[in-house]
């Protein structure tokens, strides 16, 4: 009777393995970063080159690439998540980041009247998805360019500015 039951058991574990390989996410070599939360984009939809970003860009500049895949995925409580590999699920940025749209500029400037300090500031604009996003990709970009020495025009560069990264509509 005991033999039966071990099978049983094999046979299920077996089936929630295989199962959970194949619920895998898989990661598309270009991921368009068009959200159905936005009922209209006010830009063209950016198209992010996530292979080029973990596999190329990763070798040829190790030095931004430290944490992995946690230089850009992170939990809430923006932690790296350094141990994510190809195909893991990760979490929507707009679960946390859930204000659509950048932060408005009304509310910026009383940020500043309001003399709060530049990690309160970065908290509150984080708040909104798109200021996370930008945040996530132009500061990356503008480091790669400040290291590499480059302006924006220089075909080098990294994309820093609006027009650089999403197309014309």
């Amino acid at each position: 009777m005991r033999k039966p039951l071990k099978l049983v058991v094999v046979g299920v574990a077996m089936f929630f393995a295989v199962t959970a390989a194949y619920a895998a996410t898989e990661v598309p070599d270009v991921v368009k970063l068009e959200n159905k939360a936005y009922k209209k984009h006010t830009k063209g939809i950016v198209e992010f080159h996530h292979k080029k970003h973990a596999e190329a860009y990763a070798k040829d500049h190790p030095e931004f690439y430290k944490r992995g895949c946690g230089e850009c995925h992170h939990d809430d409580q923006n932690k790296p998540l350094t141990n994510l590999k190809a195909g893991d699920d990760v979490k929507s940025c707009l679960e946390c980041h859930k204000k659509l749209g950048e932060m408005p500029s009304k509310e910026k400037k009383a940020m500043r009247t309001a003399k709060l300090s530049k990690e309160e500031r970065a908290k509150k604009e984080l708040e909104y998805h798109a200021e996370a996003i930008h945040e996530n990709c132009t500061g990356c970009h503008k480091l790669y360019n400040k290291k590499n020495k480059l302006k924006s025009k220089d075909p080098k560069a990294a994309p820093t500015t609006c027009k650089t990264c999403h197309p014309e509509k």
